[in-house]
């Protein structure tokens, strides 16, 4: 039990962040405000029932969670702030929340088609897309494999491939365990909405198999990808900040923007923020997150 001391914080924080959603928020609350109405529903996918949430009107953002993590639990606080300009399309992974797991292996690549093909029987012809940890990594292979369905990604504390992690980070991962999450709030989520509550010793295997085995996306597909990117770590974070800003770079950053002008892509170091602690901090992630998906390039002051 000695070697989970690694990983047992990052959970039990989880657990604090996810008791209440104004933990999240870290700001003050206004006056009152009458809550943006939210459907859901079940879409199929690729053999799955696909669960979403919908919230808010305008131009789509698409919403993708962490490792064994679900709609309320990751955007509880982020979803309604984001949802005041536009329309929020928050989805559950094959296997998480309320979709179901099936015998096909969980891969960054399936679950990418997956979000492809709901967006299509939504009739969302493309969409920005967000995705937190392992939802980066979706949304990366979404820019990679669906370019044409991606406007702009936002990468929170995502990698592209396997040494992006921290060296502690990445030899934590196998010891992620059922018995490691016991108690833990990702447990009790999962046994209150999966359809197969059994299957959660199971699930935990299968979901944690994917970051255990060798991927490298390529650095010449990732600077192919037409979307522009926002990479946001924290400066505690599990994720190399070196990864970050090789990621940044392939993506037109690292040039002086007075000379060249903005690039298109963004990159974000978030002050006292670990790996989890990264999705509490709504105070400045909203602001961000809306400036870059509503914003233009900007030309260069010098030439």
């Amino acid at each position: 039990m000695k070697n989970l001391t690694f990983n047992l914080p990052l959970f039990l924080f989880a657990a604090l962040l996810s008791t209440d959603g104004s933990s999240f928020a870290q700001s003050k609350k206004t006056a009152v405000n009458k809550p943006i109405p939210v459907t859901s529903g079940y879409v199929a996918v690729n053999g799955l029932k696909m669960y979403y949430e919908m919230q808010g009107s305008g131009k789509p953002i698409v919403l993708l969670h962490g490792s064994f993590m679900t709609i309320e639990l990751n955007w509880k606080a982020l979803m309604p702030e984001l949802a005041k300009s536009r329309r929020v399309i928050a989805v559950e992974l094959q296997g998480h929340g309320h979709t179901a797991d099936t015998d096909r292996p969980i891969t960054y690549e399936n679950l990418a088609d997956d979000v492809s093909a709901l967006l299509h029987r939504l009739k969302t012809d493309s969409a920005d897309v967000m995705g937190y940890s392992m939802g980066a990594g979706v949304a990366l292979q979404m820019a990679m494999r669906h370019p044409e369905q991606v406007r702009k990604v936002v990468v929170l504390s995502g990698v592209f491939r396997n040494n992006g992690w921290l060296t502690e980070a990445e030899s934590a991962f196998p010891q992620i365990t059922a018995e490691a999450l016991k108690g833990t709030p990702l447990e009790t989520e999962y046994k209150k909405k999966s359809p197969h509550p059994a299957h959660w010793p199971e699930f935990v295997k299968r979901a944690i198999n994917m970051d255990t085995k060798f991927f490298d996306w390529g650095a010449d597909k990732i600077r192919n990808t037409k979307a522009p990117f926002f990479i946001i770590v924290g400066d505690a974070d599990g994720v190399r900040h070196e990864h970050a800003i090789e990621l940044y770079r392939l993506k037109g950053g690292g040039k002086m923007g007075d000379m060249h002008g903005l690039p298109e892509s963004r990159l974000a170091i978030l002050p006292a923020s670990s790996h989890v602690g990264v999705m509490a901090q709504t105070r400045y992630l909203v602001p961000m997150i809306n400036d870059f998906l509503d914003d233009a390039p900007q030309p260069a002051l010098w030439h």
